[in-house]
């Protein structure tokens, strides 16, 4: 099999060329012309970041896809899918409104924000999984589906569940509608070390369902109503909240490639990921801790299990920036281990999800990296 093309610039710049200039420049290199966008409708999938989260994407870089979109002749529209936990993009109208306190305006970014799974996040597509294993038909936000082009614009991080969020994190997960969040992470369900826990209560406030509760100043979940998206695991500033178990994590990393094969399969798609303020945890957080590594680039290509590779790869390469937690865990546990991510959540791993998403046919995880 031929290796997919992963196109890549630094943040390094010139008097004639700035960073949204290289980001242009690396998308049409990349050759998104090749796609006919002549009155079509392209959805592009971006985080808007959770109130208080400052380590997302700025609407500058959205602003360069659309231009670049609008250019080509097609119909852009920036969009997301609300969330299953407590916080600022919970229904439409809350992420509406951090979207735009976050930046992302139609005056900033030159096009229009649809919250694509509808007001309550009930306004989904069935969409068959050819050749899922998990999934036979994944729950997507409709206005996602009812799009002719496909585009993800990925802020590429750590992630507390799945090791990193890049873009098949960004597609699969975030283009799912609450219900199908839902069926991704229910087979991962959180426990609580309770020789840990110092009864803080931070785990109760961002759990949607009152599935955690403090007794004696010790915390714990009632399964029954936990759907298993792990907030509780990312907020605990004592590390005493643990996922259900490494397999669960495998199957949620499979399910996130099935429905980003959901997304992509049947029409064109492009994929755009930027490695900068790479934040341990998801930009759900409605905080960023400092991040774990320096700033990298910016990478482009039409397979998105091979740019999610080439980013991860491109990670490992990186030293570890000193007082973050991937500094904090190699001092604790004298780990020697390169992949970044793993040390960081070391009960994660993201391995799962690309080489899900290669055996069913949605990429490859060879690439060939063209920098410019």
């Amino acid at each position: 099999m031929e290796k997919s093309k992963v196109y890549f610039t630094t943040f390094k710049t010139s008097f004639t060329e700035n960073i949204p200039d290289k980001l242009r420049r690396l998308i049409l290199t990349a050759g998104i012309k090749d796609i006919d966008f002549t009155d079509h409708y392209a959805a592009i999938k971006i985080h808007f970041g959770e109130l208080g989260n400052l380590a997302f994407l700025r609407p500058n870089y959205a602003k360069v896809v659309v231009d670049i979109v609008k250019e080509l002749g097609g119909k852009a529209f920036l969009t997301d899918c609300n969330t299953l936990y407590v916080g600022s993009r919970k229904n439409a109208l809350d992420h509406l409104d951090t979207a735009y306190e976050n930046g992302f305006s139609p005056f900033s970014t030159g096009c229009h924000v649809i919250i694509a799974d509808g007001l309550k996040g009930t306004d989904e597509a069935l969409v068959p999984v050819e050749g899922g294993e998990y999934i036979k038909e994944a729950k997507i936000g409709r206005a996602v589906m009812d799009a002719d082009i496909f585009i993800s614009l990925t802020h590429f991080k750590g992630h507390e569940a799945t090791g990193f969020g890049g873009a098949l994190k960004n597609i699969g997960m975030g283009c799912g509608s609450r219900a199908g969040k839902m069926e991704m992470h229910c087979d991962g369900k959180p426990h609580v070390n309770q020789d840990k826990c110092v009864g803080c209560g931070a785990c109760t406030r961002v759990c949607a369902h009152t599935g955690v509760t403090v007794t004696n100043k010790k915390a714990s979940i009632d399964h029954n109503k936990c759907v298993g998206c792990g907030r509780c695991i990312g907020v605990c500033p004592k590390d005493a909240v643990l996922p259900g178990s490494d397999s669960s994590n495998d199957i949620l990393n499979c399910k996130i490639a099935e429905y980003s094969k959901a997304v992509c399969d049947g029409r064109p798609h492009f994929h755009i990921s930027i490695i900068c303020d790479v934040s341990p945890n998801c930009d759900c957080h409605a905080e960023n801790d400092i991040p774990i590594i320096p700033d990298v680039g910016m990478f482009a290509s039409f397979d998105p299990v091979a740019l999610d590779v080439a980013c991860a790869d491109a990670c490992n390469r990186q030293p570890v920036i000193a007082g973050s937690v991937l500094s904090k865990n190699k001092e604790e546990t004298h780990d020697e281990e390169h992949d970044h991510f793993h040390v960081t959540h070391p009960d994660t791993n993201w391995e799962s999800c690309v080489e899900h998403a290669e055996k069913i046919g949605l990429g490859s995880r060879e690439y060939e990296l063209i920098e410019i």
